[in-house]
């Protein structure tokens, strides 16, 4: 599960460099995996810890 925390911290990074060069539909995209990622994350960890 750490993978996918990192994976989306590593995509929030590059939705945020991508915005600052301008690039806001690959910032648009990063941000949305990046959400999915950390929403994926959290379903996981809680399923994990009732089980």
């Amino acid at each position: 599960m750490a993978d996918l925390i990192g994976l989306a911290i590593l995509f929030l990074i590059l939705a945020f460099i991508a915005f600052v060069l301008g690039a806001r539909g690959v910032a648009g995209m990063s941000m949305k995996i990046a959400k999915w990622l950390v929403i994926i994350f959290i379903i996981l960890a809680i399923v994990t810890f009732i089980l």
